[in-house]
């Protein structure tokens, strides 16, 4: 047998073998059934014991025979496919083991029925073998003796025949032995090889024949990630088959992917020694300090954008700050002081700084005065005597030795020159504080009103000045903006008016540049020189995005935004590049982009006591101070709810994305080709016209483009096997593309906003996934094989029905089965049903941060808080009750000490408000829903130090509610709903010192406006719903006294208090579902 199979070496394939190597353990698995009881009918085969049942064996050896053995079989060209070796070895096999064991000829039973045939017994043992499928459902088959089958196959292969499938195992072994070695060694490679080109990228931009050389280096490194990628796909497959006898399939069957991997970390390590014998043998510098004159040169441009403003008569914006400049350079105070000016690259930091620097008015009010340039490489004692030559008469005897003078001799210098002076000193463009640690010293304070005046990018450097010292540029109206461009760009005409025909493309250009200052004077002035033609301004605006990267007109614009992007260390840039990835003017949600992050593998760890989320929070807030991100809003804690990138500051991004194949984006700005190793794709629009035949490279997919067909979708996802992101909110699917399932290197899934229904049982297999999105989707009940997922931390799933009759469980939870206990790395759940089991369970997720329950009973409760007193780091909570009928007991419970966020939504026990709530201590945001307390609860929240947010629906059933002088410290915004017998609001004076919005919703009783109002002078915002027609009328005659110191006030009429209703239950819902990027907050 064993000689058979070793003469057909092209029969005796890969598949085979692999398959052949479970026999070792049929005898033991035969033994084992037998072991448990399933041993043969009594009675065997003896006439009038039993029935016997037609299994009509001879049609379906008939069958067989005709479909698959006949000389004209009808699948004769799919043996191979079906049985996984050739026709021939097969034959071979069957002769050998019916010569050894008789069992395998045709012959009839005691009743005299023809049993099953040989070619029957041997497919129905290689079908379990190969498939696991057993042979009672094959039309072919119908056989129920299948173990009996598999011990005659396992004994007629004999010891030979094991033996050689041992060697095989050992080999497997071996190669995996010897692989576990090398992926150390890659790993540690990867990492050094991201902090190279972290590090060095930054320093030599420009020098061609380095950044050739980089992008190999740059190859390495993805074919790295490849191996690590397809290593951790490898060892998941493992990882998710539970039989035994099917993982050892696998072993061999991964023997040749095992094989591959190991030869191409050979492949990478000798490609690394050629790299940096490439290295040596074309001399390429890599980032040695003072030896690039790329960086100085475009360091010298940051100084340029003055010569385009050459006096203040053509400045434009920035009014009160020039005027707050020179007020305070004029200013008789006497002792030396600090103003810094901050904005981002482009802003005209250095333009409004030279325009007051000349001013002559106030340079005759200053007995010396020097300006100097900083670089991110900067000699401190360069620096020191520019200053020195500037300020001394060269003529003098100071100036022959300034050359010689050492750091300290230079200081003292510089001091001793400067002690009885009035001097100013302006230092533009500092990138870090250390460089002020020098000057601070050299520049004495000496009591005669000297000046130092700072320009920066970054927040901490520009804290350096005074305190209240700090101007912070921003970007110009465009009212500004288009006044600026008009007056560069037609400059040549009498009244600098822009032609009417000229006008549409003029504005596209004014809006591209965003109001940045620097970009409307460098294309404005490149367009004075064009001809007033409509195709000639139209064909530049279409090329813009390419001009600014390559046109030696335009092309320094980038080299100066990109100062600050090269100034990133390696770990922000890449995340700061993630962030160009996004749409044009798209609004970035913190809490989105911070867990791509995390999931993409860009965040570094910090140490226990630090979640992943946080460092990428950090990430942002540093990328904010550095001036690259813009904060778009920000919630109601001050806290930046999402941010902003400028349009050319993106394309500068998307430049060096690109060219470091980073990322692809399809369909924005007119792009609609992606380059073959981009290793992420963000689909903006016409996703349709999008190809992919082969994406294995690809680890992350957003699409932004709704109206894909679902079947478009489904086909491009088969492309993603090494995928770690995969987005597909708001996708046009009823169903999860069912290769999901196998993308076992997915850490992050979004499906929410879709129409799926059905989570998949096969979604078990997905054992990296940390976050799984499914929120406003159709889900109503997660499998338990979602337990299987140990790594999840964010778990977003429920429903918003739109029934205007379902008011009180508007949110839909989800039934989640199997035991959640297993989720020990969830920091995220929103949001489930309750069940007892479920709740039990709660108190093993220690990790957890964020938690909704919905469809709670009383008879939880007790055990709920028990579970949550496990869970020390809980700072949001949302609970809401079965029914608005079910009765919350909460009286006896103690206080959770860190909650932060607190939503209760349920009918509260006695009507009467629990003690706890005077502990909450650390509460900043608080929601009370349909409570219908008895008491005026206000006085229970008055102490909280840290509440911002304070919204009560239906809470209290009383007349009148009561804010007292001293109360509510920090509370910034109050909503009140929903109480129907409200008649009164009493505010006393000094109350809610801060308050920014209040918000009055369907209080019908009420109708006058509270007479406090008008003490609550911070107030900005008064939104009014659904009120009565006599508040109304008051608000805008009698009572209009009280409010006219409100500059936003915003009254809405409901012919439908259902919709209002809704409306107070969900504001931020109510005014963001058009873009959908709500959740639970």
């Amino acid at each position: 047998m064993v000689a058979l199979l070793l003469e057909d070496e092209q029969a005796f394939d890969d598949d085979l073998r692999e398959h052949l190597l479970i026999i070792a353990s049929l005898q033991d698995m035969v033994d084992a059934e037998v072991e448990k009881g399933k041993r043969p009918r009594r009675g065997g085969s003896r006439p009038g014991r039993r029935k016997s049942k037609p299994r009509q064996r001879m049609e379906g050896h008939a069958m067989l025979h005709n479909d698959y053995f006949a000389d004209d079989a009808t699948h004769a060209d799919n043996f191979r496919r079906r049985y996984r070796m050739s026709k021939g070895l097969f034959m071979n096999i069957l002769h050998d083991v019916r010569e050894f064991d008789p069992y395998f000829k045709l012959k009839l039973d005691a009743v005299g029925v023809v049993g099953f045939s040989s070619i029957q017994k041997c497919t129905a043992a290689m079908r379990m073998l190969a498939y696991g499928a057993p042979a009672t459902h094959d039309d072919y088959l119908r056989m129920n003796t299948l173990y009996l089958v598999l011990r005659k196959v396992a004994l007629s292969l004999g010891e030979a025949a094991l033996e050689k499938l041992g060697t095989e195992l050992v080999e497997v072994a071996s190669v995996r032995t010897d692989f576990e070695y090398g992926m150390k060694r890659t790993e540690s490679e990867l990492v050094i090889l991201q902090a190279f080109i972290g590090q060095v990228n930054t320093h030599n931009v420009g020098d061609k024949t380095f950044e050739a050389w980089l992008g190999q280096v740059t190859n390495v490194a993805h074919q790295v990630e490849d191996i690590i990628d397809e290593y951790s796909f490898l060892t998941s497959q493992a990882a998710v088959i539970n039989n035994f006898f099917k993982r050892k399939f696998h072993q061999a069957k991964s023997f040749a992917a095992w094989q591959s991997l190991s030869n191409q970390i050979d492949e990478v390590e000798t490609q690394i020694q050629r790299i940096s014998t490439m290295k040596d043998c074309y001399a390429i510098s890599v980032g040695e300090p003072g030896k690039n004159s790329t960086l100085q040169y475009a360091r010298q441009l940051s100084l340029s954008d003055s010569a385009y403003l050459s006096d203040d008569a053509e400045l434009v914006g920035n009014a009160s700050e020039i005027a707050r400049l020179k007020q305070w350079l004029l200013s008789e105070q006497q002792d030396r002081s600090i103003m810094s000016i901050l904005g981002m690259g482009g802003l005209g930091k250095t333009t409004i700084a030279s325009s007051v620097y000349k001013n002559q008015q106030i340079s005759r009010v200053f007995d010396c005065y020097a300006w100097v340039t900083l670089s991110q490489n900067y000699q401190v004692e360069d620096l020191m005597r520019q200053i020195m030559k500037q300020l001394i008469d060269q003529r003098s005897h100071m100036a022959s030795g300034i050359a010689t003078l050492s750091r300290v001799g230079l200081i003292e210098e510089l001091q001793s020159y400067l002690r009885d002076k009035k001097y100013l000193i302006v230092l533009d463009d500092v990138w870090d504080t250390n460089a002020w640690l020098f000057f601070n010293s050299a520049l004495v304070r000496n009591n005669r009103g000297s000046r130092v005046l700072v320009t920066t990018r970054k927040k901490d450097v520009a804290s350096v000045a005074n305190d209240g010292f700090v101007v912070e540029l921003k970007i110009l109206s465009y009212t500004e903006a288009w006044h600026l461009f008009c007056q560069k760009a037609f400059r040549r005409l009498d009244d600098k008016i822009c032609p009417v025909n000229l006008r549409p493309w003029a504005e596209k250009i004014v809006k591209k540049c965003q109001g940045l200052p620097l970009a409307l004077v460098a294309i404005g002035s490149l367009l004075s020189y064009r001809e007033l033609e409509e195709q000639e301004w139209s064909s530049l605006h279409n090329q813009l995005s390419w001009q600014l990267a390559n046109s030696p007109e335009l092309s320094w614009i980038m080299r100066i935004l990109n100062l600050s992007l090269n100034d990133l260390p390696g770990y922000l840039k890449i995340c700061f590049l993630y962030c160009s990835l996004f749409p044009e003017d798209y609004k970035i949600k913190r809490r989105w982009i911070c867990r791509l992050w995390v999931t993409e593998g860009l965040v570094e760890e910090r140490g226990a006591g630090t979640t992943m989320e946080e460092v990428a929070e950090c990430y942002l807030n540093e990328l904010t101070r550095r001036s690259l991100l813009e904060v778009a809003e920000r919630n109601v804690h001050g806290r930046a709810r999402s941010f902003q990138m400028h349009d050319l500051v993106r394309d500068a991004c998307l430049t060096v994305a690109n060219r470091e194949k980073f990322a692809g984006v399809y369909g924005a700005s007119g792009i609609n080709q992606v380059t073959s190793e981009a290793r992420r794709l963000f689909v903006q629009k016409d996703a349709r016209s999008l190809k992919v035949a082969a994406a294995s490279q690809i680890r992350s997919f957003i699409l932004f483009d709704t109206q894909v067909a679902s079947s478009w979708i489904h086909d491009i996802s088969s492309n993603f096997r090494l995928i770690r992101v995969l987005c597909l909110r708001f996708a046009n699917i009823h169903q999860v593309p069912g290769v999901v399932s196998d993308l076992l290197n997915l850490h992050y899934l979004d499906l929410a906003h879709t129409k799926v229904q059905h989570i998949p049982a096969s979604f078990g297999k997905l054992r990296n996934l940390q976050v799984l999105d499914l929120r406003f989707s159709y889900v109503e009940q997660l499998p338990w094989e979602i337990t299987l997922l140990t790594k999840l931390r964010h778990l977003y799933v429920y429903m918003l029905h739109d029934v205007q009759e379902r008011i009180f469980d508007c949110f839909s939870a989800t039934n989640m089965l199997g035991n959640i206990c297993c989720l020990k790395n969830l920091q995220t759940l929103q949001s489930v049903s309750a069940n007892k089991d479920m709740i039990t369970q709660l108190g093993n997720l220690t990790l957890m941060r964020s938690l909704a329950i919905m469809k709670m009973q009383q008879n939880y409760i007790a055990e709920l808080w028990g579970s949550l007193a496990n869970m020390p780091s809980l700072s949001r909570l949302v609970i809401f009750a079965n029914s608005k009928d079910e009765v919350l007991n909460l009286l006896m419970l103690k206080p959770l000490p860190n909650l932060k966020l607190f939503w209760l939504r349920g009918r509260l026990y006695d009507g009467v408000l629990p003690q706890m709530f005077a502990s909450f201590q650390k509460l900043a945001t608080l929601k009370l829903d349909c409570c219908f307390l008895k008491k005026d609860p206000i006085s229970s929240f008055a102490h909280m130090l840290c509440l911002v947010d304070l919204k009560l629906y239906k809470t209290y059933d009383g007349e009148e509610l009561k804010f007292r002088a001293g109360w509510f410290p920090k509370l910034i915004s109050l909503e009140l709903g929903g109480m129907e017998h409200l008649n009164s609001i009493e505010i006393e004076e000094c109350t809610m010192k801060v308050l920014h919005t209040l918000e009055m919703v369907g209080l019908r009783d009420l109708n006058a406006v509270p007479q406090g109002i008008k003490h609550i002078k911070t107030l900005q915002k008064m939104l009014l719903t659904d009120m009565s027609k006599e508040f109304i009328d008051r608000l805008q005659g009698a009572d209009s006294y009280i409010v006219q110191h409100i500059p936003n006030i915003q009254s809405f009429e409901s012919s439908n208090s259902q919709a209002v209703n809704k409306l107070v239950l969900l504001p931020h819902l109510a005014k963001k579902y058009g873009t959908g990027w709500w959740e639970l907050s």
